[in-house]
């Protein structure tokens, strides 16, 4: 029988009667001849109250023990949905990351996934037709047996990669939206639900800002290509919709120039006056903040007059600001600079789609759309199938209106 995955998020496991909800899901694709593993999250707002517990415990907390506390609340949704099923006929049991196991490396809190053995799973399947459900976000580090968590979003990694290890016919999201969209249908009322994105479209909306899916299961879906839908678990489980399918660039057969308008808050800039324009520099700027685990994105060098100074722009993680500058301040003298100028009201505004390998002057266009709204642009970075743009955050709304008419992504 064919395999299938569904992973089902904090909102749509929330309450038990959201649970049964999805356990109709679920019992849908069963009736319709699938061996199902479902991976499910914890339930809204229940992860953040373990964070709270933690932190409350002691400040400054064994990361190890973190990992235990905070991946118990994918261990509750999973047996409450196995008990859900078994209330509607099902066979099921619950799964956690350990068991199966799901292994993983030892960075707690942020642990990235190095196997799985579906072998368990696959026999359940074979051997009684019993539903799998499998807690997300968690794995186990096997030389020191401890768990471990995959940081936030990991259920969907976990979803990705479990349809992969045991070789699903796909995988389906179920969050609280019903697929991925033109750009925010908050800020653009006529944003349009898109029936199909091609792997690295998703996977830069998912960088650039969209909140849909988790960057790491997006890497993996277009890895093993693993054809991922986005669908709603609010629909009705007798008539659902199908949502937005994640596939092959070759599996669209009309591609927009542009598919997508995404934006990202979680910006900080970062101005570094009159630095000696000579070999080094830049390292002496860049191998600290990668030291400390800071991300860099935007750059751009501005030479100056003599040819003997120069003004370096980059852009961090807000979040990450204040520790950047930090580290910076404390490389002054090694560095050199005059001057360190930053802001935090800054919003980074992209524009994606692989019809722009084939077509010129896509960004050009962009470019004069904005300066027309009266839109400054600090940093630009582009790339094969995407540019991005640094404005003040004032002019996001603005900015996102103006590019999503332009490449006519107002249009049914």
């Amino acid at each position: 029988m064919p395999r299938l995955v569904m992973k089902f998020g904090g909102t749509s496991v929330a309450t038990v009667e959201r649970i049964r909800n999805v356990a109709r899901h679920v019992k849908r694709e069963v009736e319709a001849g699938y061996d199902v593993a479902v991976v499910v999250s914890a339930m809204a707002g229940k992860t953040n109250e373990l964070v709270g517990w933690v932190k409350e415990a002691h400040a400054f907390y064994d990361s190890k023990e973190y990992d235990v506390v905070v991946a118990s609340g994918e261990q509750v949704t999973s047996g409450l949905l196995a008990i859900a099923l078994q209330e509607m006929g099902l066979k099921a049991r619950s799964w956690q990351g350990w068991q199966i196991p799901i292994m993983t490396s030892d960075a707690h809190g942020s642990a990235r996934i190095a196997a799985i053995d579906g072998t368990g799973i696959i026999k359940g399947f074979a051997d009684a037709k019993e539903v799998a459900v499998v807690s997300g976000f968690q794995g186990v580090h096997q030389p020191t047996g401890r768990v471990t968590t995959l940081g936030r979003g990991g259920s969907d990694t976990s979803a990705v990669a479990l349809a992969a290890a045991i070789q699903a016919e796909r995988c389906d999201i179920y969050t609280d939206v019903d697929g991925v969209y033109t750009t925010d249908p908050r800020i653009v009322p006529k944003a349009r639900r898109l029936d199909k994105v091609s792997y690295e479209e998703m996977l830069e909306m998912a960088s650039l800002g969209a909140k849909v899916l988790q960057v790491r299961s997006v890497e993996l879906a277009m890895m093993h290509r693993v054809p991922t839908y986005v669908r709603s678990s609010f629909d009705d489980p007798a008539d659902p919709k199908l949502g937005t399918l994640i596939c092959d660039e070759e599996d669209i057969m009309e591609q927009q120039v542009v598919t997508g308008i995404a934006y990202s808050r979680d910006e900080a800039q970062i101005t570094l006056r009159d630095i000696a324009d000579k070999p080094g520099i830049a390292a002496s700027i860049f191998v600290p903040l990668a030291d400390a685990n800071i991300n860099v994105d935007m750059i751009i060098q501005v030479v100056s007059d003599n040819a003997a100074t120069t003004d370096l722009t980059f852009t961090v993680p807000t979040a990450d600001y204040e520790r950047a500058c930090a580290i910076l301040n404390s490389h002054r003298d090694e560095i050199a600079f005059k001057e360190l100028q930053g802001a935090t009201d800054v919003v980074k505004v992209s524009a994606i789609g692989v019809g722009m390998r084939s077509h010129a002057g896509v960004a050009a266009r962009a470019f004069k759309a904005l300066a027309d709204k009266g839109i400054n642009i600090r940093a630009i970075t582009t790339s094969e199938i995407k540019f991005s743009v640094l404005i003040e955050s004032a002019y996001t709304e603005l900015a996102v209106r103006t590019l999503h008419s332009l490449y006519g992504l107002d249009q049914a």
